[in-house]
């Protein structure tokens, strides 16, 4: 199958275009290698596959690039997770997060429909779900509290989605991550920074605290997820959730991390964040009855291996 991945430098997909080859498919890779955070990373992420895949660098908001991949790659399915992530810096820059997540998968959308593309993925986040009182998050809550622009990018999203799968017979499916962590994990993210700090003796940061909890999600049990959804053909446009299905608190997370580095953390308690959830929490039901989706990673488990990975590049 020809494959259009966008984002396929970064951390989730590179994991993803790893799975993709190795199960045979022809991929192409549209990304930006921005300045979020250093794009060596990113170019690190592709030389493992530069001379397997075609890489197309750029910007999925400029539609003539976009044109110009569709046109020359015939694609079948396009797996769509190309995005400004990060809700503390979407508070900060809202219209670039706002036109990259909405103009950007709008693009995209649009070219699928002239090029005839039936199979879209769209990668939201569970950031869609806000403030919701009610745990765990299923599909069919209702979400009308959204706190941060990254979220309510990513609600738009699927809006879109739903639109161009109703109108244009397109199948459209929603996956919305559940805090995605592993091997490659971007440096801005929790367990990254944790990680770094506390082998290097430097002091690290807990927002708040240490009440705030997250469903951590293991990114193989991910991508399992994103591949079952490739092979699900029973409706046009469905949302799954992809979580580990359970609840870890921050001051749970930095022990965890603690014990699998085998040294104290010096903790230095800050300032909860604007943006930030409560908690998020899955109900991944629906995602196992439809597309046999089941996490195997404990959060601890996960832990370990990725300082593993970590101490293994030092």
């Amino acid at each position: 199958m020809r494959i259009l991945v966008t984002g396929g430098a970064g951390f989730i997909g590179s994991h993803l275009v790893d799975a993709l080859l190795a199960d045979g498919h022809e991929v192409t890779i549209i990304d930006d290698f921005n300045t979020f955070y250093d794009p060596e990373i990113k170019r690190g992420n592709v030389a493992r596959f530069q001379d397997r895949a075609v890489i197309v660098e750029g910007d999925i908001r400029d539609a003539i690039l976009v044109e110009r991949t569709f046109a020359k790659g015939s694609f079948e399915t396009v797996i769509h997770l190309a995005a400004r992530a990060g809700v503390r810096p979407s508070i900060q820059s809202p219209k670039l997060y706002f036109t990259t997540n909405i103009d950007g998968t709008f693009n995209l959308l649009d070219a699928c429909h002239h090029h005839e593309v039936k199979n879209f993925i769209f990668a939201s986040s569970s950031s869609v779900y806000g403030v919701n009182e009610k745990v765990p998050f299923a599909e069919t809550d209702a979400l009308n509290r959204t706190i941060s622009p990254y979220a309510a990018t990513k609600l738009a999203g699927e809006q879109v989605c739903s639109n161009y799968a109703h109108l244009f017979g397109m199948r459209c499916m929603c996956l919305r991550f559940f805090t995605v962590y592993g091997p490659r994990q971007r440096p801005d993210l929790a367990i990254s920074k944790f990680t770094k700090r506390i082998l290097a003796g430097e002091p690290i940061e807990q927002y708040g605290d240490g009440t705030t909890a997250r469903d951590y999600t293991y990114v193989e049990d991910i991508i399992s997820g994103v591949l079952n959804a490739m092979n699900y053909h029973d409706s046009n446009f469905e949302i799954f959730n992809l979580g580990g299905s359970a609840t870890t608190t921050l001051a749970e997370l930095i022990e965890m991390v603690e014990t699998a580095c085998e040294k104290k953390a010096d903790v230095r308690v800050v300032g909860e964040q604007p943006g930030d959830v409560p908690r998020t929490f899955a109900d991944v039901s629906k995602a196992k009855e439809l597309l046999g989706y089941e996490p195997h990673t404990p959060i601890a488990e996960g832990v370990k291996k990725y300082v593993e990975w970590y101490r293994s590049l030092n």
